[in-house]
């Protein structure tokens, strides 16, 4: 297999408040939930093995946008919601962050066999994983993180994190089971990290077959390599905690804003079950229904997906925590109602992504997009908005309305 991509993020530390990590909690089961019923099992794996999507995953539930610590929230929260979950779901989750991922191994054994898989097989592949990203490839980042997860079908992805704190950075890598043909030969759906320039990945006693690639790579025309190389896949998360407009696709986020205002949707009629929730619900259930529904090209700026709850950092703006809750809510109830049958409510959820990818296409942004982040900003305090800091308040020279 072809390594898919790399990414660079920010190394960061700190804690998830309780209030946020409940939320992410149940948005993450949410749209887990929607997506096995939609798409199934191996299409979840896919997208958790997509750097593009999990960055955009962690955005939308409302954490540093294009920090490291979105793998260890974003994973913490999964596992929380889903493996309570894992005999209705087919799906588990082993490992995590220091001594949890040291307990991989055991998680593994205890699925496969409650499921009749290859267990050995199994926990070979995540130790062999490791052992690439660790060993193999010296980049100078360490791993401190491990995710095995599998399903019960026995298809697996891993996402893994290592740290370099001599450049403050960490690198991702992304696995997929049915893309590994060799451990040694490119095993990786993406590294996701700083470029630290060249690297030694030869150390490793497998890595034989690496340099007879590499031999023949060297007798390719160059042409073909440059038209190979330009389909790998690089996300550079930038260092800086605001949003800026160069990190957004502002045609796509327009499309997101103008259908959320209440006199929009109801020109959609796949839309009019839709009509009832306010404005700001609808923005951020609309990209959210994106992260569910989307195809990987809606994938290429993960900054946009910040704008459905904020960050816990402020960045772009305080997490709504109101309007979290009600898309929480909308999205538990239609994916229950469509378990009796009645798929209306989450039919209409799902045209949302359609319905803006279409508007999109024509879409001409207007250009205000620090108007926009303050408007979100000045707001805040009406949606509940919270960040590690504290509770949005309500600007000084603003009266309070009552009736809003």
């Amino acid at each position: 297999m072809k390594r898919s991509g790399s990414a660079d993020l920010p190394l960061h530390y700190g804690h998830v408040p309780l209030w946020l990590a409940e939320r992410m909690a149940k948005l993450g089961k949410a749209i887990v939930e929607e997506i096995l019923a939609d798409q199934g099992k191996n299409t979840l794996l896919s997208k958790l093995s997509d750097p593009f999507w999990f960055q955009s995953l962690g955005a939308v539930m409302g954490m540093d946008w294009h920090s490291s610590g979105i793998t260890t929230s974003v994973m913490g929260a999964l596992k929380k919601s889903i493996n309570p979950f894992t005999k209705e779901f087919g799906i588990f989750i082993c490992g995590g962050k220091g001594k949890q991922s040291r307990n991989t191994p055991n998680e593994v054994l205890r699925f496969a066999e409650l499921n009749g898989l290859a267990a050995q097989d199994l926990v070979r592949s995540s130790k062999l994983s490791a052992k690439v990203d660790n060993t193999a490839i010296q980049d100078g980042f360490q791993l401190y993180q491990h995710h095995f997860i599998i399903s019960n079908e026995g298809q697996w992805t891993v996402i893994q994190q290592g740290m370099s704190n001599s450049s403050s950075t960490a690198r991702r890598y992304h696995w997929h089971s049915p893309s590994v043909k060799s451990f040694t030969e490119e095993p990786h759906t993406s590294i996701y990290g700083e470029n630290q320039g060249s690297i030694l990945n030869l150390t490793d006693k497998m890595a034989q077959p690496l340099k007879a690639a590499m031999m023949e790579v060297a007798s390719e025309n160059p042409d073909k390599m440059l038209s190979e190389i330009s389909k790998i896949k690089h996300l550079v998360m930038p260092r800086h905690h605001d949003v800026k407009a160069k990190d957004v696709d502002m045609k796509r986020l327009g499309a997101v804003l103008w259908l959320a205002q209440e006199n929009n949707v109801n020109n959609f009629e796949e839309l009019l079950l839709l009509e009832g929730l306010g404005p700001r619900t609808l923005q951020s259930l609309a990209l959210v229904s994106e992260v569910i529904y989307g195809q990987p090209s809606q994938f290429k700026d993960p900054a946009r997906f910040s704008f459905a709850h904020g960050g816990k950092d402020g960045h772009p703006f305080p997490v709504p925590t109101k309007v979290y809750d009600e898309t929480i809510d909308t999205l538990q109830q239609a994916i229950q109602k469509s378990k009796l049958g009645q798929n209306d409510k989450i039919q209409a959820i799902k045209s949302l992504s359609k319905v803006t990818a279409r508007l999109a296409e024509d879409f001409v942004p207007n250009g205000n997009f620090n108007e926009l982040i303050e408007h979100e900003r000045t707001n805040s305090w009406k949606y509940g908005g919270r960040t590690v800091f504290g509770k949005a308040k309500p600007p000084q020279n603003t009266q309070l309305d009552l009736f809003q």
